[in-house]
């Protein structure tokens, strides 16, 4: 009887695939922040590699929070194999930019996944999330806020190196 215990998990097989899929994406942003953050640290953008190096480390936390939810919830919580991480970028804009894809795509997947939760009654999997969505809310306004930089005050020259010394680690 206590073996059989031990088996059941308290997290439906559905969610449990499609938050490993989500320590995947989370694995995957937090190494495209390193390479951002290394392509600032090329160019001199020094408080947005700083920036990036934060986002990253942020990013391997949310990663290790699903991981141990699921296997505190009984279940098979999977190690994320990360490949084809874009290095190359012509902008500190553009970095912005893919920032904030990113961040609008890992919204999209953590939404998908409560919806599914809600679906099944996995009430356990719709709670954990609920920080999980105004995080999400937080990083895409960052994001976004960064780039009305670039709006009002230019996209070259000594305009870069102000929004640069603009941008904080939180």
């Amino acid at each position: 009887m206590k073996d059989i215990a031990r088996q059941q998990m308290s997290i439906k097989v559905e969610s449990m695939d499609m938050l490993n899929a989500q320590i995947q994406m989370e694995g995957k942003a937090s190494a495209s922040y390193l390479a951002m953050a290394s392509w600032c640290d090329q160019h001199a953008y020094l408080q947005s590699a700083d920036f990036f190096y934060h986002q990253a480390g942020e990013e391997r936390e949310h990663m290790m929070k699903i991981f141990k939810f699921i296997n505190d919830c009984g279940g098979n919580a999977i190690s994320p194999e990360i490949t084809k991480i874009n290095h190359d970028f012509s902008s500190l804009e553009e970095i912005f930019e893919t920032a904030l894809s990113q961040e609008v795509e890992v919204t999209r997947s953590i939404n998908k996944i409560v919806a599914a939760a809600k679906k099944h009654n996995d009430y356990a999997v719709e709670n954990f999330l609920q920080w999980f969505i105004k995080e999400q809310l937080e990083e895409e306004k960052t994001m976004r806020d960064i780039l009305d930089l670039f709006e009002v005050m230019g996209r070259d020259g000594i305009a870069l190196k102000l929004i640069d010394e603009r941008i904080t680690v939180e």
